[in-house]
């Protein structure tokens, strides 16, 4: 019934919202005379927040139509490498007449990153995605909004994510280099465990960002959540039936608004803040702040529904049952055994101020894969970012990227590494680029 209600408030305001953008610009535009009368400035930048506060925000697009690369700028075309009920493979195809940019791009590393299936679209990792294509032929998963889903695609727990991700990499091929980011973190660790257990050829390096591998180790407001709670408690509370004005109606999902209310509820002062700053950048005319506003808030407030099925299967597996760190954990029947991993370079990468993957968490994967020489392990600790800081915005660009760029370019032709000292730190992958 909740989601019934919410569609409903929603249509509800969907004329306001519009009225209120009707009226913003009424008071702002320079051939109206309401934008000469007194306080017009104020009443269209309050219009203007009250609709981007009652509007509903579609799944934004990648929009990259470019990239640099050694100093050339080549177009770049989007395509559907893979397709599957839940989800695409993209690939950012790169496109060049000059030779000498196109040979360097031949030479390029293949990426595979592999974007969270957590309530937002996978283009909340454009950024990481704008500066890979400097150096690397990047795919990406795109999860599909599961309320777009016909019933008829089936069900799709956890185990079916890790069985998609091992797809995608035979798909690619053995030279690919996996970068996880937050929730992924766990079922690429499973996926590459099996594909190893199994005897199949495995990435040559995988990046594991900010992930809850051990969510024991300082856990925070979202471990908390997930540990205090019954797995019954989720069941009865927040799982709810598509409605019929979607394609996947009938089909039971985690919905997307109670994800996005919960993200705003772990920092409503920084929120309102941040509105109200945009009110005042409307008011004096800045245009550049507003923009960046906008920006963000369009990605953030743009969320998905997830599969009723996977929800449970994480929170129990993974917030509850510590499945993967237990070593207890089945996909399929198999059992997973991340200390099978022989050839793959691992980095773990944690940010200071990470509020959703406290400190440890990720860097528990070190303790796991033990068939990883040492020398071929290595761990980055991004001081002052937070959890989006390790993967989009100024820190990711300056400090995350030039190691994760090192790291992955060290292991293209080098021999699995012998031996068993203590792990390195990232920085260390510096001194072996080619």
């Amino acid at each position: 019934m909740l989601y019934q209600l919410y569609e409903t408030q929603r249509a509800m305001l969907s004329p306001f919202a519009e009225f209120a953008s009707a009226s913003s610009k009424l008071y702002s535009h320079p051939l109206s005379p309401f934008a000469h009368t007194p306080m017009a400035d104020r009443v269209s930048a309050g219009l203007d927040l009250m609709h981007r506060l009652s509007k509903e925000y579609e799944k934004p697009q990648f929009n990259i139509g470019t990239a640099n690369v050694g100093g050339v700028d080549v177009a770049v075309q989007q395509q559907v490498a893979m397709e599957k009920p839940f989800c695409r493979l993209l690939r950012f195809k790169r496109f060049t007449d000059n030779l000498q940019a196109l040979s360097q791009m031949k030479e390029h590393p293949t990426v595979l990153i592999v974007a969270p299936l957590s309530g937002h679209h996978s283009t909340l990792l454009r950024d990481t995605v704008r500066a890979l294509l400097r150096d690397h032929k990047v795919f990406i998963t795109d999860w599909t909004d599961a309320r777009m889903v016909p019933l008829d695609a089936g069900p799709f727990h956890l185990d079916d994510y890790v069985t998609y991700v091992q797809e995608f990499i035979r798909h690619i091929g053995p030279e690919v280099n996996v970068i996880s980011v937050c929730q992924p973190t766990v079922p690429v660790l499973a996926a590459i465990s099996l594909l190893a257990s199994n005897g199949e050829a495995t990435p040559r390096t995988m990046t594991m960002m900010g992930g809850p591998i051990d969510a024991r180790k300082s856990p925070t407001a979202v471990n908390n959540l997930a540990m205090n709670k019954s797995h019954n408690w989720f069941e009865h509370n927040v799982i709810y039936r598509v409605p019929v004005n979607y394609p996947g109606s009938g089909r039971a999902v985690y919905p997307g608004f109670l994800q996005h209310s919960g993200f705003v509820a772990m920092n409503p002062d920084r929120h309102l803040s941040s509105h109200y700053d945009y009110f005042l950048d409307l008011v004096r005319g800045d245009g550049d702040s507003a923009d960046s506003h906008r920006e963000f808030y369009d990605e953030y407030n743009a969320v998905l529904d997830m599969p009723a099925e996977y929800y449970l299967d994480t929170i129990k597996t993974v917030f509850q049952d510590f499945a993967l760190v237990n070593g207890t954990w089945h996909v399929n029947g198999q059992l997973v055994r991340p200390q099978d991993i022989k050839t793959t370079a691992l980095l773990t990468i944690e940010g200071e101020l990470d509020d959703i993957s406290g400190a440890g968490q990720t860097r528990a994967a070190h303790d796991l894969c033990t068939g990883i020489a040492k020398t071929r392990q290595f761990h980055y600790d991004v001081v002052g970012a937070g959890h989006y800081g390790i993967f989009s915005g100024r820190r990711w660009r300056e400090k995350v990227y030039p190691e994760v760029k090192q790291f992955i370019a060290s292991h293209q032709h080098d021999a699995p590494a012998a031996g068993r000292s203590r792990a390195a730190p990232a920085k260390k992958a510096k001194s072996r680029a080619r």
